[in-house]
């Protein structure tokens, strides 16, 4: 594989050359570079615009931007690495096992590539605001619209890199090259998520409420990322990352901000994981992709390229995130209540047996919540909603689709998977892509965020109300074809008022893991409220007896939390940035 060697600062400083993505405003074909002669028009600006969406979901298998099953599902309980074997990628097995103890590893190319990554997406945005700021605004209409738009998705890169490794410098526009080598990463922690806050506040103040094209930022977007962003701020870390206080104020700026927002869920749970739904009432902010635009392959996606089920021959390769052992006996609820057994589901397996037909019988007596059926795929059960599929063959989910069931068992990914014959799916070699979107924000996360700062301001039952909203939601969520037909394992109940502010916050943090399983969420959630360390110990001490690969794995508080920042970064800037703790 071709070395990544682009610096953060040799990518701020360089020319931005346009990219072609399409769906709705993003349907734009570039000729070329601009340069500083030609740069400041109007219809330039546009396309400068362009460019910085596309910049969000420039990413790839392994620089990985609008999809954390890597940093986000395999670093933390949810799910294995799979593939073929522990040497099949093995940064990301080093990432699973909590192995990457030096700043300068030669074999972390991963995340040194991500970073890299979102670094080139800020400096479209910087280098479109620089080009913006210098057309007056008599010559152009959109021109605080647009600013507010740039500074949005400035602002979301810079925050994803902060969930991934903390300290980070903050690059905006309007800098010499002199001046960004004077930048370090040594903000105070609050600080920081100020700075990020700031340019969401910029674009929720001058954002309209909707926009006529599909894909672009709106007001309703960045009141969505000020009520994550507060949230994640509340949780005050000191620098070993541990959680120290959590900031009152904030959690009533998540509520303020989460009701600004609107939107609905999806009737159907699986509505949110199938082409034709993109941009529904649910998607709050999304990357957007397309297919059958003129291009070669079409700007799908193919950050997920990895994961499709093996050896099945209806998709490629490689069986990359798997389910683990422990995600999937989370979706078991209590037969007589239906509620989530929120301290003793991993008591037991559920599916853990094969049977001479390839299938997994549900043990008696267990009830299911149905959002297992929409995230795993089980040995036995439909796939994607899928019988067959149309000249293409079986779409049952069989044993035979994991490609290391010895190592990583055979529990399969299921929501960022899409049936082969879909309109939006594009096979290049044995790697999968699709143009479904992929979801940065949807409304389950809003209502969530602010049921988490309502119960943690001791109004329990208005908390407890919208958790029972998402429940009600999954409740209802078995039409499509998920079970083959066995309806009656799933038991959905819901959670009574009057509970202990303790209980309601287990209860709101095992209700995160359910509604987005293996969709990301989950490591940052957990570092987000200080508890990284004893979930993810408390898990491989269960784990490592079911799995071999996992013997040697042990989470490290004060290191582990996030990435070292790469050493090329420190090298280039003479030693400006500061290293993560424990690296």
């Amino acid at each position: 594989m071709k070395k990544y060697i682009k610096t953060v600062l040799t990518g701020i400083m360089a020319a931005s050359v346009l990219f072609a993505c399409s769906k709705d405003f993003l349907d734009y074909e570039p000729e070329g570079v601009l340069s500083n002669e030609n740069v400041a028009t109007a219809e330039n600006a546009e396309a400068l615009v362009v460019a910085a969406y596309a910049g969000i979901a420039n990413d790839d298998m392994v620089g990985p931007l609008t999809s954390m099953w890597v940093y986000g599902s395999v670093r933390s309980d949810d799910a294995y690495k799979g593939g073929g074997g522990r040497g099949d990628v093995d940064v990301v097995d080093r990432y699973e096992q909590y192995n990457l103890t030096i700043a300068d590893d030669p074999l972390d190319w991963m995340a040194p590539r991500t970073w890299t990554n979102y670094y080139a997406a800020i400096s479209r945005a910087n280098f479109a605001l620089d080009v913006i700021n210098q057309i007056p605004d008599a010559d152009y209409a959109d021109k605080t619209t647009r600013q507010a738009e740039l500074r949005f998705l400035r602002a979301h890169s810079h925050f994803v890199l902060k969930l991934l490794f903390k300290k980070i410098p903050y690059i905006t526009e309007g800098l010499t090259q002199e001046e960004i080598l004077e930048i370090d990463n040594r903000l105070d922690n609050d600080d920081l998520w100020n700075t990020i806050a700031d340019d969401f506040l910029f674009a929720y103040n001058n954002l309209p409420p909707s926009q006529d094209q599909v894909g672009r930022a709106d007001r309703n977007a960045a009141a969505a990322y000020l009520a994550k962003l507060r949230l994640y701020q509340a949780y005050e870390q000191n620098d070993t990352h541990q959680v120290t206080n959590i900031n009152l104020s904030r959690l009533q700026e998540v509520i303020d901000f989460a009701d600004e927002v609107t939107g609905g869920l999806e009737p159907d749970y699986g509505n949110n994981y199938l082409d034709g739904f993109d941009n529904g009432p649910e998607s709050i902010w999304a990357a957007q992709f397309s297919i059958n635009d003129g291009t070669t392959v079409g700007r799908v996606s193919f950050v997920t390229g990895l994961n499709s089920p093996h050896g099945t021959g209806l998709y490629g390769c490689c069986g990359f995130h798997l389910a683990s052992q422990n995600m999937v006996n989370a979706f078991k609820t209590d037969l007589v209540t239906g509620l989530p057994l929120l301290d003793t589901f991993n008591n037991t397996n559920i599916f853990n047996v094969v049977d001479g037909n390839g299938e997994t019988p549900l043990a008696v007596g267990i009830t299911l919540d149905p959002r297992i059926d929409h995230t795993v795929g089980i040995p036995g059960r439909p796939f994607k909603y899928r019988n067959t599929v149309k000249e293409a063959g079986d779409m049952i989910y069989n044993f035979s689709w994991a490609r290391d069931p010895g190592v990583y068992g055979y529990f399969g990914n299921m929501k960022e998977q899409q049936a082969p014959d879909c309109s939006c799916y594009v096979k290049e070699g044995p790697f999968v892509g699709t143009s479904k979107n992929i979801e940065f924000i949807r409304y389950a996360d809003v209502l969530l965020f602010k049921a988490e700062a309502l119960i943690q301001l001791n109004q329990v039952d208005d908390g407890i109300t919208i958790i029972n909203e998402i429940r009600t939601r999954a409740a209802a969520s078995t039409q499509r074809q998920i079970n083959a037909g066995a309806s009656n394992v799933y038991n959905v109940g819901m959670y009574p008022m009057g509970m202990l502010k303790a209980d309601a916050i287990k209860a709101l943090m095992f209700e995160r893991r359910l509604e987005f399983g293996m969709e990301g969420p989950r490591f940052f959630d957990l570092v987000r409220w200080g508890m990284a360390e004893p979930v993810l110990n408390a898990y491989l001490a269960i784990e490592k007896t079911r799995k071999d690969f996992l013997t040697n794995a042990q989470f490290t508080a004060g290191r582990d939390e996030y990435y070292p920042i790469p050493q090329r970064e420190i090298d280039f800037t003479g030693g400006l940035y500061d290293q993560n703790p424990g690296y």
